[in-house]
């Protein structure tokens, strides 16, 4: 078994956790600030933490426009990236000065959301409009901060596509998600013949 204690550094040509947690869904941000600049950006640590309510979040390594803009308006909405969005996702990470718009940049169609202010992405097929519920600062196990800040949502809207849905169940390989993995730029999808269907033991003595 390789070991490395991370404070200590990896010893690899790149660092390996990114990729051992992984594939993620990214978290593809939209936000505006009080002037009404929109911004929009990709986080790779992204995640759904509560069904009810439902509870989405992303850590953003720094204070970044994104958290700026949450923390000061109490909403963003997540916006689904699909494979055919890729490239355009990929160029809303691009650092830009303040106020800079990646909708614009990135040539995609913001439209309002019907319940927060932030816009959403009118090309993907899910989005999640999304109220502010915390803002927290990470540590370490010392106790000592971090430069890096977890936002959770509450998410208060959703819309979906209607052929995503079948029978009323939402087909995650229809949408062709594209998920981070590791490395500096590894990316995966998700096929239905990768699929498989695991009963949970309570629900078989049910």
């Amino acid at each position: 078994m390789y070991f490395y204690e991370p404070s200590h550094g990896h010893g690899l040509p790149h660092d390996p956790l990114n990729a051992i947690v992984g594939p993620r869904p990214i978290g593809w941000i939209s936000s505006v600030d009080p002037q009404g600049r929109r911004n929009l950006a990709p986080y790779s640590f992204f995640n759904c933490f509560n069904y009810r309510p439902p509870i989405i979040g992303f850590a953003s390594s720094g204070w970044k426009d994104s958290v700026q803009n949450i923390v000061e308006t109490k909403a963003f909405v997540w916006n689904l990236t699909t494979r055919d969005l890729a490239i355009a996702m990929n160029e809303t990470s691009a650092s830009l000065p303040h106020g800079e718009d990646e909708f614009a940049r990135a040539g995609l169609t913001a439209i309002d959301s019907r319940l927060v202010k932030a816009p959403r992405v009118a090309e993907s097929p899910v989005n999640f409009e999304c109220r502010l519920s915390q803002c927290i600062q990470l540590t370490g196990a010392d106790g000592t901060a971090v430069e890096t800040w977890l936002v959770l949502g509450e998410v208060v809207g959703i819309h979906i596509d209607e052929s995503l849905l079948e029978n009323g169940i939402y087909q995650t390989a229809k949408a062709q998600p594209v998920l981070r993995a590791g490395g500096p730029s590894a990316y995966y999808t998700i096929d239905e013949r990768h699929r498989f269907d695991l009963i949970r033991p309570d629900a078989r003595q049910a």
